[in-house]
């Protein structure tokens, strides 16, 4: 399997991925933006990161770049170093949530704005299989060494404001939430942590707060001191995701993180647009035109995202995945940024976050379900789209969405994974039953 992926570059380090490929995508990257002069180069606490960035620091020094070294960072920080640095591009290198053999890297231009693999991806990846074992240096570049974490923690600082102090408890799960959490010295967001020493190994559990069970520590420990904190958060291997729990220990989904955050921007951003990933509930559209702004769904992905924020001028976006992108962040993720969201809703409220979250669990959600199928995906997703085109909203912005909301009550997805052999479906219904009904009757199509 290719390490070139849709989003970014990711395979098991000394196997697929290895010092000299990880110097080929440097000097390729570096072609492929025509001669950049200064790129930012910023690196997770996983073991093999240090000699990854040796290995890429020496292909763009050989391509005559400037590397300006952020050091041990998280991607939203490596974000911030891009668009406040004035930088022609931007590397973290990271696996983000995958386990401590893995390891890769995202790829960004100038201003934060993403590669993917269909803005560059594969042409690097072109460019690395045609390199020369031997290739002689193109240029004599330098390495310069900046720290952007305090010039980052006034930034994400700025977004607090919070009318009281509150007290949470925070996961790091010993990955770069840690230097996320800059931010919160000296501001009137306290908090206790768990797993707050770098270890790349990840040796308590995995650092992915889409798993639900590593969601067991933080819910332990809120639940162990009742009254204690007003919410947790959990982050992700390199800090681009968080996870949230109330304070009685109960998971958030992740879209009603996503309607909370916008509907508190919009109070002050009244008419702006918001996004929503479409395997968000409904109430993020309902809650968002509520508030007065405008619902907008995009496609799953964060070069996406980014891109139709950017195209629509979107002040906030949030993706089940629990990415939450802020125009602020240069259009990028800032897990911080949404922590601080939380708690200026929860410090100007007299309700708990349980109470603010309650309103919010009106629909019947299937979760997101994965079907390994022989068939082509493109042959199942035109048998859902000619099955149901006569009876509902049909549209394809992201695989096939149906929407019979209005008439049926229920929408779903159903999309084909990037990396594997598998066809997702999301389904969403007013009602338990409805749910349940219609999330059987689109398996029987998919399983065929």
């Amino acid at each position: 399997m290719s390490i070139f992926k849709a989003y970014d570059i990711r395979g098991i380090y000394g196997e697929e991925l290895t010092d000299d490929i990880f110097y080929k995508i440097a000097r390729a990257y570096a072609r492929f933006l025509g001669g950049p002069k200064k790129i930012a180069v910023a690196r997770d606490c996983r073991t093999s990161s240090p000699r990854l960035f040796n290995a890429f620091s020496t292909g763009l020094v050989e391509e005559g770049v400037e590397v300006i070294d952020v050091g041990v960072a998280s991607t939203p920080m490596s974000y911030f170093a891009n668009g406040s640095l004035k930088v022609d591009g931007s590397v973290m290198i990271t696996a983000s949530h995958n386990t401590k053999e893995w390891n890769g890297c995202k790829l960004c231009r100038s201003g934060a704005v993403p590669i993917s693999g269909a803005t560059g991806i594969k042409e690097i990846e072109k460019e690395v299989l045609s390199m020369g074992a031997f290739e002689p240096p193109a240029g004599v570049g330098s390495i310069t060494k900046v720290d952007v974490s305090e010039e980052y923690s006034k930034h994400v600082k700025s977004f607090a404001n919070l009318k009281r102090p509150l007290h949470i408890a925070i996961d790091f799960a010993n990955g770069m939430g840690i230097a996320e959490s800059v931010a919160f010295a000296d501001s009137m967001l306290t908090y206790d942590s768990l797993y707050g020493e770098y270890d790349g190994d990840f040796p308590n559990h995995e650092a992915n707060p889409l798993k639900t069970d590593t969601l067991d520590d933080l819910r332990a420990l809120i639940k162990a001191n009742p009254g204690k904190y007003a919410f947790g958060v959990a982050y992700d291997g390199d800090a681009d995701r968080a996870g949230f729990v109330d304070e009685l220990g109960e998971i958030i989904p992740m879209d009603f993180v996503t309607a909370l955050i916008a509907k508190d921007m919009l109070a002050s951003n009244p008419g702006a647009a918001c996004f929503y990933d479409l395997r968000s509930s409904k109430v993020c559209e309902e809650t968002i035109l509520a508030s007065g702004g405008r619902p907008m769904m995009s496609r799953v992905g964060h070069s996406f995202i980014k891109e139709q924020m950017r195209q629509n001028d979107a002040i906030f976006a949030g993706e089940l995945s629990g990415h939450y992108y802020f125009k602020a962040n240069f259009t990028a993720e800032s897990s911080s940024m949404a922590t601080f969201a939380l708690a200026n809703i929860v410090s100007a409220s007299e309700k708990p976050l349980s109470e603010l979250v309650k309103p919010l669990r009106k629909y019947s959600q299937s979760g997101e379900i994965n079907t390994k199928t022989s068939t082509p995906p493109s042959e199942i997703l035109a048998k859902i789209k000619e099955m149901y085109s006569s009876k509902a909203k049909v549209f394809e912005l992201d695989g096939v969405s149906v929407d019979a909301w209005e008439s049926e009550g229920y929408w779903a997805n159903v999309r084909a994974s990037n990396t594997e052999p598998l066809v997702r479906l999301n389904l969403e219904g007013k009602t338990p039953e409805i749910m349940a009904q219609k999330r059987d009757e689109f398996l029987a199509i998919i399983r065929a």
